[in-house]
């Protein structure tokens, strides 16, 4: 029975150190090379977002010619005030201002069908490149309207949104401004939780009109200069459970803690056997 006892004890120790969560295994920006962190080569080239269907566009037409200006935009000739707080909103909450009415969604041919205009095709361009060509159109056809046939066209994506499923929860998340890392995006879903798997994370994203996986170590420093560092709309960012977790501990001083209960206890129990061993004699 004693020696079941102690058998006992060991395991315990090794199941406690085992499941232990030490800061390899959670600290961000580590050394690559060291402790199994993986080097990435420098691919970080970034480039502006390109359409893909069903994303939608804020379209607001700027004019001398107040006859355009009402023409084209919603609001009036000014814009007034709700088409100022949709323009703030469209640039910097990401979600937009979550009105259909006031945006143009990618149909499956890649267009999007403007009043008057027609189709303009924009999937795969920038919104840049949809500004220019939208303004060339305009400028065509508003040829007969008054004196000035010049306009400038504001273009923004919005409702842009990415996904997060980690242990800490599952969430979709705006995207505010461009350029959204891994990093400020996890921060913004509240992190990951201690028992995520860190060398593992996931990114499901559409590259070409085909979805892929993307797999990478978030511990290594090597992710600022990365093809993973930047986060897309509609990117799904996977994280999965760390093994252990089930045996509850979560650090170092837990560890010791419950070993020394556990060796405490098994003494007690041991000496208990033995005193009534000793007295059965």
């Amino acid at each position: 029975m004693i020696k079941r006892l102690h058998i006992l004890l060991v395991l315990a120790c090794i199941m406690g150190l085992s499941s232990c969560v030490t800061s390899k295994k959670v600290n961000l920006l580590q050394e690559p090379g060291k402790n199994g962190i993986p080097e990435y080569v420098d691919t970080l080239d970034y480039q502006d977002y390109q359409l893909r269907i069903g994303d939608r566009l804020y379209i607001y037409v700027y004019s001398v010619d107040e006859k355009v200006m009402k023409l084209f935009n919603a609001s009036g000739a000014s814009g007034g005030y709700n088409a100022a707080q949709m323009r703030q909103q469209a640039n910097t909450s990401g979600t937009g201002y979550n009105n259909e009415l006031y945006s143009y969604l990618v149909l499956e041919d890649g267009c999007i069908d403007y009043p008057l205009v027609g189709h303009i095709y924009v999937r795969g361009k920038n919104t840049r490149e949809v500004k220019l060509a939208l303004e060339a159109e305009l400028g065509t056809y508003i040829k007969s309207y008054g004196d000035y046939n010049m306009v400038s066209c504001e273009v923004n994506v919005v409702q842009r949104s990415y996904s997060v499923i980690s242990q800490r929860g599952t969430g979709n998340f705006p995207i505010r401004r461009e350029k959204l890392t891994i990093f400020e995006a996890l921060a913004q879903a509240g992190d990951v939780g201690d028992w995520s798997d860190r060398s593992k994370v996931q990114i499901v994203r559409e590259i070409e009109g085909q979805t892929k996986v993307i797999t990478f170590d978030l511990r290594s420093k090597d992710i600022i200069n990365s093809e993973y560092y930047y986060i897309e709309p509609n990117d799904v960012i996977y994280v999965r459970h760390l093994k252990g977790k089930a045996f509850g501990v979560n650090n170092a001083a837990t560890t010791v803690a419950i070993v020394a209960s556990t060796l405490s206890f098994g003494g007690f129990v041991y000496g208990l056997v033995t005193r009534i061993i000793n007295a059965s004699k």
